[in-house]
């Protein structure tokens, strides 16, 4: 299958730069996942297209504050490092611009020397690993000197960084949200359970592989950067009670459906509690063994997120989808409008 399959024309206008005041004003495209046909509709009706004993999986994971400013401590030159995963005691994978100027000995110092660290190790497209030095505890540092890591595509500043967190984020350790989620409050979740709707969490940290652009011509031979979650033993057990009841299990971004659908086991999509990485990459073909509909932002072309979202339904209904939301000027990616991909209604119990 090849990459090109999965492009599209998007304006420039349409990548929203900010986030709405309300989180729960952006707008919803919902299409019905065996039929293509679409509604257009706004985020708050997803309570009424969620039934009783429907189950709503959400990541809880939270973003780090990863991007770090900071000077070379040889020539004063401004370096910028975004932290994506711990590796060790305290050395950390990252990416560096201008990587270039950063070699093995480097040091690079932040907040005039609160904290430290030392280049160790070198690797592809601006990967390089470090090893930092600090009085006091890690993670008040980077709050007290980080910025969120917001997309290359998102040019304008974010005053309130808390917009670029979910407001369920509990488990620190993302590189970037998990952006369906940004749009839920704890209000809607209330509602939601009142209905009979149940609401689990697993935990997914976010890497920046997720968003890498595909760089080969045929999809088959693209390989997904691994990435940590977790799955505890209550969400497994709510996941496998809401399937035998014939409920449906709506996942909330595509961070969650890769989640479950690397525990589902193989044979009867039995959800086992564990924790590890995966690297799973679902594209048009796979056969979903847990997630029946999915929550989603609009992605970007060519991307491994349409070819995800393109699985769960078919790429010709993804693509007209898409074709329609950039008619009728919805917002695209991170800070943009949601998308929901509706299963049939649940079945009665056999």
């Amino acid at each position: 299958m090849d990459v090109h399959d999965f492009d599209f024309d998007l304006p420039q206008r349409l990548i929203a730069q900010t986030p709405l005041a309300d989180r729960t004003a952006s707008r919803m495209l919902v299409m019905n996942s065996e039929t293509g046909d679409v509604a257009h509709k706004h985020f708050r009706a997803i309570v009424e297209e969620l039934e009783a004993g429907d189950l709503l999986v959400l990541n809880d994971t939270k973003v780090l504050p990863a991007r770090l400013v900071g000077v070379k401590e040889e020539t004063g030159a401004s370096i910028e490092v975004l932290l994506l995963k711990e590796t060790g005691d305290n050395e950390w994978e990252t990416l560096v611009k201008p990587a270039k100027r950063v070699k093995p000995g480097t040091v690079i110092t932040f907040g005039d020397g609160r904290l430290s660290a030392e280049c160790i190790g070198v690797a592809d497209q601006g990967g390089r690993t470090f090893k930092f030095t600090y009085e006091g505890i890690f993670y008040e540092l980077l709050d007290a000197l980080g910025k969120m890591p917001l997309p290359p595509y998102i040019t304008e500043s974010l005053d309130d960084q808390s917009r670029y967190q979910t407001v369920f984020a509990k488990e620190r350790g993302s590189a970037a949200a998990p952006t369906a989620g940004l749009h839920f409050t704890e209000d809607i979740l209330e509602e939601l359970r009142a209905k009979g709707v149940g609401v689990e969490f697993i935990t997914l940290h976010v890497g920046l592989g997720t968003f890498r652009p595909v760089s080969v011509d045929s999809i088959e031979d693209h390989e997904m950067h691994a990435e940590y979650y977790q799955v505890t033993e209550h969400t497994a057990s709510a996941i496998n009670r809401t399937r035998e009841a014939g409920g449906r299990v709506i996942a909330v971004g595509t961070t969650s459906t890769r989640t479950l659908e690397t525990i589902a086991s193989e044979n009867d999509g039995k959800m086992v509690a564990g924790s590890g990485w995966t690297s799973i990459f679902i594209f048009p073909g796979y056969e979903f063994k847990a997630v029946d509909g999915l929550i989603t932002n609009f992605h970007l072309p060519k991307s491994t997120l349409v070819m995800l979202v393109s699985a769960l339904s078919t790429r010709e209904y993804i693509l007209n989808a898409y074709d329609q939301a950039i008619e009728e000027e919805y917002r695209f990616f991170s800070f943009g409008d949601a998308m929901f991909i509706r299963p049939s209604r649940k079945k009665e119990n056999e």
